[in-house]
């Protein structure tokens, strides 16, 4: 008996080392409350970790247990994260997936009855989830390339004197980058079909083109790999032309391959026009000080509050009203296309943000140091 104890005690003490992330309030909705599991992807890019705070701060206050982790852009390492929450008892999950390597612990949660929300990115290949919400990412991208006609002047540029430009994609795995990127070709597209406009270096017309778009796509959005491939540009293709802009798909990459352009010496008095997105307080810096030429705002705090409000209303078994988020339809309903089944997807409107308008992140309360709005505001 003294043996079969001391064997249950170490048990115990063995199970409570590997129990994984835990839930404020206890984990597996301890209390009575239910558990919200939340899985972002990476804490690289920093919106994610303001993202993950959100979510658990909106489901705390509505009651819910709530427990994030990060997965580190290694799509295993989420896995067993999901995974623990479901040991956990966990009854919903928001999701935002690093690439269709998740759909396993996807079909896992289907299989125990769990609501699950991707959040801001499809998870691909899957049809064991029925809702995705996010914002309208093909308008992100029309808004970064209108960023660049405004900079540029484009309806006033002639073939005489062409405009050069270079485009950069997001990571490949990530569904959202082929929405970015088709969404500024629609724009682009025309001027440079009428000459007035001129691509240096691959040169997708749209996403479709797979070969070439992953010339410019950008792994995982990892910086170094968006500033290697720049500095290339600039000793290769870019070598005998000047730049006068430079699609780029969010902040993290457009602040890097801005590095790149100010070892240049063509660039250093003055920069491509470039875009960018998520409104990190860098960039927004950048745009301050003349350096990037914009960003989108996607207030991702308003998104939390609707991906667990969506959350509350499915568990509930209420019908999905979400103020401010309308349901993907026509064209737009192919945001939610995972290619094993079209999702119900939920849609928030971007903001394009330039030097002129930087006051529309900070006074929607999107950065919590005070020390940086005092920045943004001098």
């Amino acid at each position: 008996m003294k043996k079969l104890t001391v064997v249950l005690l170490a048990l115990l003490v063995a199970g409570s080392a590997f129990a994984g992330p835990k839930a404020d309030g206890g984990s597996g909705g301890g209390g009575g409350k239910t558990l919200i599991g939340i899985a972002m992807p990476e804490t690289h890019v920093q919106r994610w970790v303001k993202d993950g705070a959100s979510l658990k701060a909106e489901a705390i206050k509505r009651g819910y247990d709530a427990a994030d982790q990060y997965g580190n852009a290694d799509q295993a390492q989420q896995n067993q994260q999901i995974q623990s929450f479901l040991t956990q008892g966990a009854k919903a999950l928001v999701v935002g997936c690093i690439n269709d390597g998740v759909g396993s612990v996807i079909a896992e949660a289907n299989k125990d009855k769990v609501v699950v929300v991707a959040y801001d990115r499809i998870i691909p290949n899957s049809a064991d989830y029925d809702y995705f919400i996010t914002f309208n990412n093909y308008k992100v991208g029309v808004l970064q390339a209108t960023s660049i006609v405004d900079g540029l002047n484009l309806n006033a540029a002639t073939t005489a004197a062409p405009k050069q430009i270079t485009l950069f994609a997001g990571s490949p795995t990530d569904g959202n980058a082929f929405f970015f990127f088709d969404g500024a070709m629609s724009v682009l597209n025309p001027f440079i079909d009428k000459g007035v406009l001129k691509v240096v270096g691959p040169y997708p017309k749209t996403s479709a083109d797979r070969a070439n778009f992953q010339r410019i796509a950008t792994e995982n959005w990892q910086a170094p790999i968006a500033k290697t491939r720049m500095e290339n540009l600039l000793n290769a293709d870019a070598r005998n032309v000047t730049l006068d802009a430079i699609l780029a798909p969010n902040d993290t990459l457009a602040r890097a391959i801005l590095e790149a352009c100010k070892a240049d010496a063509k660039y250093r008095t003055k920069l491509p026009v470039i875009s960018g997105q998520d409104a990190e307080f860098d960039s927004a810096m950048s745009i301050k000080n003349g350096e990037q030429y914009s960003t989108i705002f996607k207030d991702t705090a308003k998104l939390a509050e609707a991906a667990i409000l969506l959350l509350d209303q499915v568990l509930k078994g209420q019908t999905v009203n979400i103020p401010g988020a309308v349901l993907a339809s026509g064209d737009l309903a192919k945001i939610g296309d995972t290619g094993k089944k079209t999702v119900k997807t939920y849609l928030l409107d971007p903001i394009l943000v330039t030097k002129a308008n930087l006051n529309v992140p900070v006074d929607a309360g999107f950065y919590d140091d005070p020390a940086q709005v005092a920045q943004l505001k001098q």
